[in-house]
């Protein structure tokens, strides 16, 4: 099959809103989430916000697709390529408009059937969930195969494993893959606080004062290639992405199954696919919610996988959790720190309840940590999802020829 590499990286964040900058304040120690109050009705809550206050998707995917085609040096149209583009979300701030303008033309008894004039103007339409996925397509000409996963937190992993399938197979030799999330609306936030899972002042992954997640927005979106059509033309290579896992645990509606059986199960069929061994894992950005739950199973796993040398830490600390594209958010990262040897520390935790090899410290202090010295060639990014998704993928920092 295709070997498939990534030649560009779009990128925003509540730390920045491209990549560079993203990661300059990620290896800084900084963190993006601050107390906001965007909705007057609900009670001040830690946010990743990118601006002061919540962005829509509708500006938001097509700002991070032209930055991903101005990394990788291309321009539209580009009708073989193909469109993977998720969303857990999608356009459900927009919904939760038209309800809100519905009930207020009911009690104003404006007209008898209000509905009709939010189906006559088609606005429901655009705003359907596959919608997002189009208007990328829309926007560069692409004419290929586009998909529009909708995985929980697993949604940016499950995108760019689809993309790179479908490279794999011959079925396009490019493609634009990744996740996009607006998730910070009333509905999102009661839902979650309902739940008992956000935390009151900040993120604080696999900390031991750990209280729960807070919502970020953002996206990551990724050019991936086969490497030959990267070579002709002379490509940019941030890493070459060597295999990938999905499973579902088939558990429960929001809890990890307790011994992680499913997240267990994706972590080595992506080292199989990769021909790697879990010693061969010099990193892994980890999911890292913050939560109670999810922090305890995904510690579990990683020790029952993995040797204890192998690197840790979440990113979530200082981006927020971007729900379906909290996966993609991580594999940028990810290919950063291949690209420039510097592992991203884990904003946020101080006091580790896990005993795994955390990632701690800013970058100029991990320069001079001996244990962060030798080479990172191997990495791999997990995402864990309600309803037991689970993904995992294996980025090397090599590309590599087919076996013989």
């Amino acid at each position: 099959m295709n070997e498939v590499v990534v030649t560009g990286i779009g990128l925003i964040s509540a730390l920045g809103t491209n990549l560079k900058d993203s990661w300059e304040q990620l290896i800084q120690g900084n963190s993006g989430i601050h107390l906001h109050q965007p909705f007057l009705e609900l009670k001040p809550r830690p946010l990743g916000l990118i601006s002061t206050q919540p962005t829509e998707l509708h500006t938001l995917t097509p700002q991070v697709v032209k930055s991903a085609l101005e990394d990788a040096a291309l321009k539209p149209p580009l009708p073989e390529c193909g469109v993977v583009i998720g969303s857990s979300r999608a356009y459900q701030a927009s919904w939760e408009k038209m309800a809100r303008e519905l009930d207020r033309a009911s009690d104003s008894k404006e007209g008898l059937f209000p509905q009709a004039a939010i189906a006559q103007n088609n606005t429901w339409l655009d705003n359907l969930p596959h919608m997002n996925a189009i208007a990328a397509a829309r926007l560069i000409g692409a004419e290929n195969t586009v998909l529009a996963p909708m995985a929980a937190c697993a949604t940016g992993l499950w995108a760019i494993c689809a993309a790179t399938q479908l490279i794999q197979t011959g079925q396009c030799q490019r493609a634009i893959a990744g996740a996009v999330e607006a998730p910070i609306t009333p509905l999102t936030i009661t839902g979650f606080q309902q739940m008992g899972a956000l935390a009151n002042d900040g993120l604080y992954p696999f900390d031991v004062n750990r209280q729960g997640l807070a919502l970020g927005e953002g996206g990551a979106i990724f050019v991936l290639e086969s490497i030959e059509l990267a070579k002709q033309r002379k490509a940019q290579i941030y890493g070459r992405i060597t295999g990938f896992g999905l499973t579902a645990d088939a558990f429960h509606p929001n809890q990890p199954h307790p011994q992680g059986k499913g997240a267990i199960s994706a972590i080595k069929q992506c080292l199989n696919r990769s021909e790697l061994t879990a010693s061969d894992i010099d990193y892994i950005h980890a999911h890292g919610t913050g939560t109670q739950l999810n922090d305890r199973v995904e510690s579990l796993v990683i020790q029952d996988i993995f040797p204890p040398t192998v690197s840790v830490s979440s990113t979530k600390g200082a981006t927020g959790h971007t729900i379906g594209a909290s996966g993609a958010l991580g594999v940028a990262f990810s290919l950063m720190a291949l690209q420039q040897q510097i592992l991203p520390p884990s904003v946020g935790l101080t006091e580790p309840e896990f005993d795994l090899n955390f990632v701690t410290v800013p970058e100029e202090e991990a320069l001079r940590d001996t244990s962060h010295t030798h080479k990172v060639r191997q990495v791999m990014c997990f995402s864990f999802g309600f309803g037991g998704q689970n993904a995992a993928i294996a980025l090397s920092h090599e590309t590599l020829t087919h076996k013989k």
